[in-house]
């Protein structure tokens, strides 16, 4: 189907999961648990520049502590002890604690490749070394644009309903699917690299090659919960 860019699933050949299982549940209390742990970019520029000391210990232990209690009465996303979302064309009401759990993901997922694409830019263009610099302001200003968006319910997984679930899954678990891995990746090249205009330029092209390519996969639906879930029946031809 053209207008999703890939093949899709359908909703009523879905099994239905009445109960999460405990490993299920027990599983995305880390996944949680990063998100928060990143919120603080700054502190985390630190943790990968200067390395683990009491303040990065000090928010971990908030954020496990945090998240663990959540998790515990089921008030992250997939600790629920039954499934929220079952049916993923229904218009209900989506729960305050995920719009502002997928808030804050979708703040991670724009602030650090916002930072570090400037950075690369700044880097290659005028042979300044800005990373701390941006992440104590460009960090902080794209997190609280994106957490605005996220308030008002503009981003996926953050309406008031969620009628089109089935659909936003996919553009949540494609971003995540495609900034980590580039994340990921340049993270290992500034590590290899000597410091300079050539490396940054291939940091930089490297970044920009795996956002296009990874982002293309789960467009094309390629990637884990990356096909959307529409109404009605899958059709077979004779």
């Amino acid at each position: 189907m053209p207008a999703y860019g890939t093949r899709v699933e359908y909703a009523v050949t879905r099994k239905v999961r009445e109960r999460n299982t405990l490993v299920y549940r027990v599983l995305h209390w880390p996944v949680w648990a990063w998100v928060y742990f990143l919120l603080p970019g700054p502190l985390i520029a630190s943790l990968f520049h200067r390395g683990f000391d009491a303040r990065v210990a000090g928010w971990m232990a908030c954020v496990l502590a945090g998240t663990g209690l959540a998790a515990a009465f089921g008030k992250l996303p997939g600790t629920e002890t039954r499934p929220y979302v079952m049916f993923f064309t229904e218009d209900k009401p989506n729960p305050v604690y995920r719009r502002v759990c997928y808030t804050m993901a979708w703040g991670v997922i724009a602030a650090y490749p916002a930072v570090n694409i400037t950075g690369l830019l700044v880097a290659i263009l005028s042979g300044r070394w800005m990373m701390h610099q941006l992440y104590a302001t460009l960090f902080l200003a794209v997190m609280a644009a994106t957490w605005a968006l996220g308030a008002a319910g503009r981003l996926p997984r953050t309406k008031p309903s969620v009628q089109f679930e089935g659909y936003e899954r996919r553009v949540f678990y494609g971003a995540v699917w495609t900034v980590t891995i580039a994340q990921a990746t340049v993270w290992g090249l500034s590590k290899a690299l000597p410091r300079g205009r050539a490396a940054d330029a291939a940091m930089l092209a490297a970044f920009a090659a795996l956002m296009t390519a990874v982002g293309w996969l789960a467009y094309r639906g390629r990637l884990p919960r990356t096909r959307p879930i529409v109404h009605g029946e899958p059709i077979t031809l004779d």
